[in-house]
């Protein structure tokens, strides 16, 4: 039995799904590997996400120290950017080969399609 953050798992891999499964999580910290983004940018990379699933997927990853959210409110209008934390880093390897297969499965498709 595995625990992380107060939660039981029966296994390490159900531990990582737990953490970035879904359908949304993995798409976010995809889009966070090459740095900060706003919360707009993000719902735009993402027009198909409604804003409630973001804020919640955004505030799940953030309670698992898998992300950070940083406000900024020296001016307005209100400035609110998400990045990786250090362990959240710790998953671009992972990300990217979830990312590599998504685009071989694709390739092997198109292949395989009759002409």
């Amino acid at each position: 039995m595995h625990q992380f953050k107060g939660k039981e798992y029966p296994c390490c891999t159900s531990l990582t799904m737990g953490v970035i499964g879904g359908k949304w999580k993995t798409v976010i910290l995809y889009y966070l590997i090459d740095g900060s983004l706003r919360y707009n940018e993000l719902r735009k990379k993402m027009p198909t996400a409604t804003e409630r699933t973001l804020s919640l997927q955004l505030k799940a990853l953030e309670e698992d120290g898998i992300i950070s959210r940083k406000v900024y409110t020296s001016k307005p209008p209100l400035k609110v950017e998400y990045s990786l934390t250090d362990l959240g880093k710790t998953l671009i390897p992972l990300l990217q080969a979830i990312a590599n297969w998504g685009d071989f499965v694709v390739k092997q498709q198109t292949q395989e399609a009759p002409i």
